[in-house]
């Protein structure tokens, strides 16, 4: 399946992606278009717009698109909604949010400041994702922080 969204991710932009790759779509394509040439672009691809204002797949109120995944896929795992909550603080105004929020927002616009491109940024991030869930993991199985 084919999923677009503007270009120059940091955050939500890149944690969708992951959560697309891990969980939903054993074989995604990644469109990263300007931010005007999104509508056009999921048209003609047939692509499922995301992270974009309008979107389904979107925000809405406080939460971001990764929570609207979440939602729209019904993915329970209690991991995942914790993870959601970091992703919501680091996208959002609302970084205090969780204590790793802002550790996840300077590592995600360090990455966007190192990438050649968001293919690459996504290559960069996804580790950081598998660590971070990995670690939301343990914490919903009682591990301490």
């Amino acid at each position: 399946m084919k999923w677009v969204t503007r270009e120059k991710a940091r955050v939500d932009r890149i944690a969708c992606p992951w959560l697309i790759s891990r969980f939903i779509d054993r074989e995604p394509v990644f469109l990263f278009v300007p931010d005007a040439e999104v509508p056009a672009v999921a048209t003609r691809e047939g692509a499922v717009p995301f992270d974009v204002p309008g979107a389904a797949l979107g925000h809405h109120g406080p939460r971001c698109s990764f929570d609207a995944f979440l939602d729209r896929y019904r993915l329970d795992d209690p991991a995942l909604r914790a993870l959601a909550e970091i992703v919501r603080g680091a996208d959002t105004d609302a970084r205090d949010l969780t204590p790793e929020s802002w550790g996840l927002y300077a590592l995600a616009s360090g990455f966007r400041a190192l990438a050649r491109d968001d293919h690459e940024n996504m290559r960069l991030q996804f580790p950081a994702y598998d660590a971070l869930y990995a670690y939301c993991r343990a914490r919903a199985h009682g591990a301490p922080a």
